[in-house]
């Protein structure tokens, strides 16, 4: 019997015991979104039920707006791009369309993924299902609310700086982002050429791991696409996390509030419950990673949107929203000659500091745990009109994105009913062993979060 929250774990085994077809699966997921997304706002485009082509194992898919679609509106939630309709799919469009995912719509986010609430699409805030008053996160807004509110079983997403870790936490959902390089971003409207992750969202660990098996891989039309084997997430998954040794960083400790506080404590109590070694870690470089990610992101976001001229496609530069035409103006100074040395050069400089901080540490550490969120999702409207605010909620996901290490954010409970992650970091290209740690955790802490 279909129920609310439908794993992609679930469908699968309810096709083979011929439980129920594909059309009763999508027709499911269609009468939750005609009934909330109204209200949530999660979609920017919806696709009809009855255009849909569908086989006995079909699965339900939606993306992230700044995924290529071919033949489907993609905007990346910017008024640039409200009329581009793609030519051609992203290669992860193309990989999960060969494994029998069937896409449903795009989703909502941040205009071309420049926010950290969802505030910034051009088009309208998506809500938390969880609070309708308050922010999903961004710039995955509409990926973790329509997994949250039960609308797709799994979305698509992009992590430049903590935009999958981020409304994962605040949504209770499960979000990957992978070490950059790990997944092609071949067809991903590009935020930071750098530091983009592709990765999804889902509702639990196996159903995450099980996209991850089918995303991850080295694609030839992408040339900072890792030629490094795949692994199978999936084969250690229940292997739990006795032997492991866990560092807990310091200085992501710092600024807490109580609530998280207090989960955050809990959670590494059950860290050592489930057989795990816990040592404390410094990285004694976090401090600089905020300042030096918002000199490169914006340095690099301004050569990646110089295209967008209103020539080849789209509409003209006039229609850039005011955090993106920020965004340029800071890169294009923070590059300008002059400017090079004292910032850009600086930044990197400090980039580099944070990965070696992440290699010194994960020889004495299998895996990292830490808070995802100083705080709880902020109100819509709290935080969007002022930058420094909204920038520095990436202060604990940034890091990893610098050193290009993965992490997996993973619900970690409730602070004042409101759904608080935390997230396990590890060396590049050890998502196998995130994904043992997080299902641990989630089986022995699931069943005490109360309901949506």
């Amino acid at each position: 019997m279909l129920n609310n929250f439908i794993t992609l774990k679930q469908i699968l085994e309810g096709y083979k015991k011929k439980e129920f077809t594909s059309r009763e699966v999508f027709a499911s997921f269609y009468d939750k979104i005609n009934e909330r997304d109204p209200i949530i706002k999660s979609f920017i485009t919806k696709l009809s039920l009855e255009d849909l082509t569908l086989n006995d194992f079909s699965m339900p898919i939606a993306y992230k707006d700044n995924f290529s679609t071919k033949g489907i509106l993609t905007t990346a939630g910017s008024g640039i791009l409200k009329d581009y309709i793609p030519p051609f799919n992203a290669t992860v469009v193309e990989k999960l369309r060969n494994s029998g995912f069937v896409c449903i719509g795009k989703l909502n986010c941040d205009a071309f993924a420049h926010g950290t609430t969802g505030e910034n699409s051009d088009f309208f805030a998506t809500k938390n299902p969880y609070s309708l008053e308050r922010t999903p996160g961004g710039s995955s807004s509409g990926s973790a609310a329509a997994v949250a509110a039960g609308f797709v079983p799994v979305a698509t997403a992009t992590d430049t700086g903590g935009s999958i870790r981020l409304p994962a936490s605040f949504t209770n959902t499960v979000g990957i982002k992978p070490t950059y390089g790990r997944v092609s971003r071949y067809g991903i409207i590009a935020m930071t050429s750098s530091t983009d992750s592709i990765g999804h969202i889902t509702k639990t660990v196996w159903d995450n791991a099980f996209v991850l098996n089918i995303t991850a891989g080295h694609d030839p039309k992408d040339a900072t696409s890792s030629c490094d084997k795949t692994a199978d997430y999936l084969s250690d998954i229940e292997m739990g996390m006795a032997g492991l040794t866990i560092g807990i960083p310091k200085e992501y400790l710092k600024g807490l509030s109580g609530g998280i506080k207090d989960c955050f404590n809990s959670s590494i109590k059950t860290l050592e419950k489930l057989g795990a070694k816990l040592v404390g870690v410094s990285l004694p470089h976090t401090e600089y990673a905020i300042n030096a990610y918002y000199i490169i992101t914006p340095s690099e976001i301004s050569s990646n949107l110089a295209r967008f001229d209103g020539i080849r496609f789209g509409t003209t530069r006039e229609s850039f929203g005011s955090e993106a035409k920020r965004r340029i103006m800071l890169g294009t100074y923070s590059l300008a000659a002059g400017y090079y040395d004292d910032y850009y050069l600086k930044a990197q400089k400090a980039r580099t500091l944070v990965i070696k901080d992440f290699k010194r540490v994960f020889e004495k550490v299998d895996v990292l745990a830490a808070p995802v969120s100083p705080g709880i999702p902020p109100k819509l409207g709290e935080v969007v009109n002022d930058p420094i605010k909204m920038y520095m909620m990436d202060t604990l996901t940034v890091p990893a994105n610098l050193a290009g290490v993965p992490a997996l954010s993973v619900p970690a409970g409730f602070v004042n009913k409101l759904p608080v992650g935390i997230q396990f970091i590890g060396k590049n290209f050890s998502e196998k062993l995130l994904y043992r740690v997080g299902h641990a955790f989630e089986q022995e802490t699931k069943y005490r979060s109360p309901k949506r």
